[in-house]
């Protein structure tokens, strides 16, 4: 019997460059979906012990313990909200799919934060446009451009996001602004940099392209009927 050849072997499974492209995301992505994780899970602990003094006093009040609970059951249950936002990133569903404006504003909050301590200040000035796209496309090209972005182009700086309707596809773009702001830290990063060459890997296997130009990245996403 005739050995499979490596494309048959692949089937309809990303390149091993695009696979190690997403592996390397992910590796950088990881401090940022950590502090995701435990955002909402810190304030638990503190609203825990009020509560507990609260329900040793010789007469409990019992309205504030109440409102305690309830703001535990509120921060418990976004917590688990993000463990789900999470595990989506890593076991990603191909067929959902996402309004641009929401993928763009989940993209930036996921990375703002670790993006402002190097010196970078993402601007979401993308607005709410017709239409959805595929939700993993997004997410890995985005975020990609976002990391590669501030590896490349030295801060301080502002990264200014605007997204625009086409006939075939959306359009997101990245400019960099430089800025007089703080530097930030220049911590090495948790994992090697990402690479053009990882970007253009996960775009043919999102079914996106990418471009180039001069402090300016440009995404295109082809339009997906919602499922």
């Amino acid at each position: 019997m005739p050995a499979p050849n490596s494309a048959a072997l692949r089937g309809n499974f990303p390149s091993p460059e695009a696979e190690a492209a997403r592996y390397a995301l992910l590796r950088r992505l990881a401090p940022s979906m950590r502090h995701h994780l435990v955002v909402n899970l810190q304030p638990i602990g503190m609203i825990y012990e009020v509560m507990d003094r609260r329900l040793r006093a010789p007469t409990p009040d019992l309205a504030h313990v109440q409102d305690s609970a309830s703001k535990i059951n509120g921060f418990a249950k976004a917590a688990l909200q993000s463990c789900i936002d999470v595990v989506g990133w890593l076991a990603q569903d191909d067929a959902a799919t996402t309004p641009v404006a929401d993928a763009v504003r989940e993209c930036t909050l996921l990375l703002a934060t670790s993006l402002s301590f190097r010196g970078y200040a993402l601007r979401n000035e993308a607005a709410a446009i017709t239409g959805t796209v595929c939700r993993s496309a997004i997410r890995n090209l985005l975020t990609g451009a976002l990391v590669y972005c501030t590896d490349h182009w030295p801060g301080p700086a502002d990264l200014q996001l605007a997204a625009e309707a086409q006939e075939d596809a959306a359009v997101v773009t990245i400019a960099l602004r430089a800025t007089q702001a703080d530097k930030g830290f220049s911590a090495e990063a948790n994992y090697r940099k990402i690479t053009w060459g990882d970007l253009e890997a996960i775009a043919a296997a999102e079914g996106a392209t990418i471009v180039q130009g001069e402090h300016r990245v440009e995404l295109r996403f082809p339009w997906v009927a919602p499922a």
